[in-house]
């Protein structure tokens, strides 16, 4: 029997404002426990919530980026459930009456490109954070991170493989980074994501039943532990077992998923309208002052570096991974104008060291890198050179001609200089100048390998290259 596979994606960002969504807290990470609380956000009696208009703001954008309809009323709700991170015995979300659905986001997996449906999109405050001991059976509760403000955002069952799933993923957190309402950092759980995963015989139009992944925090684990429930629920669908509807945990030191508790359903959390907080309401006004206010998206981004700048899909798409990078790559290309040949040597170079989210750590400013390829592209210095210099720049942020000039790397591209070298070289190796001789004239590699070798690659590599087919003929 064959499967179609139905995922869909509950994805949690936490936004970047500094404050919390109905408090005065700080949202700084790495506080001591319990220091950034307040009676507000540990549920005090008698306390009322504040919303935050910055949390409406970044809802709205992401919105807009998503092609999502806007509900110019929408409200809070309360959403019951009792856990140790949790003052209040709820937590104040959305549900009827979200600020945003009906969106949409276009992934592209093996050539193909599809939309992914976006169902909602809603506001709501963070819980606190357990701590385990890894000596004593205890835990310790830590509610800084209670009240920072989250955007749910919740896709469509749309989702027909794994590798779907990481590439929907990987879109939205770019959407989120570009649009700097999240810093989307994983490790620190400011943006995770929940997976629902079902199969159903393929044609078969009703949902199997689906098992619930909690929050992972990483591409990689999200589809692997997608490819794991995928193969285990077919496992148990061929022989003739039923799959049990639970929330599991990804294991990723054992490489499978393990039961949590049993999956709970909307009508569990006993949602009611939050009697604290009044509806909020969204005019026409404000969501053109936020649409104006919206920077180039990564899609559009990567249209404009393939069709203004002529750059390959591949490059334009790497380039376009993190708004820093783009950002850098543009500040380069005003001083250096060759498209291609920057791509290619941030691609090459500067991505082996600084990711694409890790760029603005990268001490070599765009304008040194846009001289460091301008004086290889004048001859000042060779290919090779520029990227010994590249490294002397990384370890020091010591502009490019400063580094050239003081330990002497200026490529070597004078002629009267060079023609005795090759002759040198040539008579040392009598067999390979045969060889040439021959026929055999990729051996001219080797010839100007051995000029390289003994200038240090300041040899001008073009000219060495027709000197040496000068000698040899």
């Amino acid at each position: 029997m064959e499967f179609e596979t139905v995922i869909g994606l509950e994805i949690h960002a936490q936004m970047k404002t500094r404050s919390k969504i109905f408090c005065g807290c700080s949202t700084e990470f790495g506080a001591p426990p319990n220091t950034h609380t307040c009676p507000v956000c540990l549920g005090m009696p008698g306390v009322l919530p504040v919303l935050n208009r910055k949390v409406v703001e970044f809802a709205i954008k992401l919105a807009l980026a998503t092609e999502s309809t806007i509900n110019l009323e929408n409200r809070f709700a309360r959403k019951n459930y009792f856990y140790p991170d949790l003052p209040k015995g709820y937590q104040i979300s959305q549900y009827e009456l979200p600020i945003a659905e009906h969106g949409r986001i276009g992934i592209e997996v093996d050539g193909e490109q599809k939309y992914i449906g976006i169902t909602r999109i809603h506001m709501e405050e963070d819980a606190g954070k357990l701590v385990h001991d890894d000596v004593e059976p205890v835990s310790y509760v830590d509610l800084n991170r209670t009240g920072t403000p989250l955007l749910e955002i919740v896709s469509e069952p749309d989702i027909r493989s794994p590798a779907e799933a990481a590439a929907y993923l990987r879109k939205l957190h770019a959407i989120v980074r570009y649009l700097d309402i999240c810093d989307g950092n994983m490790q620190e759980g400011s943006f995770r994501c929940d997976a629902n995963i079902s199969l159903r015989p393929r044609g078969q139009e009703e949902f199997g039943i689906r098992t619930e992944l909690k929050n992972m925090n990483s591409f990689r684990n999200v589809q692997l532990a997608l490819e794991y429930e995928e193969r285990r629920q077919r496992d148990i669908l061929l022989d003739g077992g039923q799959v049990v509807q639970q929330t599991m945990l990804w294991n990723p030191d054992k490489g499978r998923t393990e039961p949590m508790r049993g999956k709970e359903e909307a009508h569990d959390y006993r949602y009611f309208p939050d009697p604290d907080l009044v509806p909020v309401e969204v005019d026409e006004a404000w969501i053109e002052a936020v649409r104006r206010d919206l920077p180039e998206l990564p899609d559009i981004r990567r249209q404009r570096f393939m069709t203004e700048l002529g750059l390959p899909e591949y490059d334009a798409t790497i380039l376009t991974a993190s708004r820093e990078l783009a950002d850098f790559f543009e500040a380069a290309l005003a001083g250096f104008a060759n498209a291609k040949k920057l791509s290619n040597f941030i691609g090459t170079e500067l991505l082996r060291e600084y990711g694409p989210e890790r760029i603005t750590e990268c001490p070599v400013a765009p304008a040194q890198l846009a001289r460091l390829l301008a004086m290889a592209d004048e001859g000042t210095i060779s290919g090779k050179i520029a990227k010994t210099v590249f490294v002397e720049m990384l370890a020091s942020g010591t502009d490019p001609d400063v580094i050239v000039k003081e330990k002497g790397l200026v490529q070597m591209s004078d002629e009267g200089e060079l023609v005795a070298l090759v002759r040198e070289i040539i008579e040392a190796n009598p067999a390979q100048a045969q060889q040439y001789r021959d026929g055999k004239t990729k051996v001219i590699g080797f010839f100007v390998g051995q000029l390289m070798k003994k200038t240090r690659g300041q040899a001008n590599p073009q000219l060495a290259n027709r000197l040496f087919q000068q000698e040899l003929s």
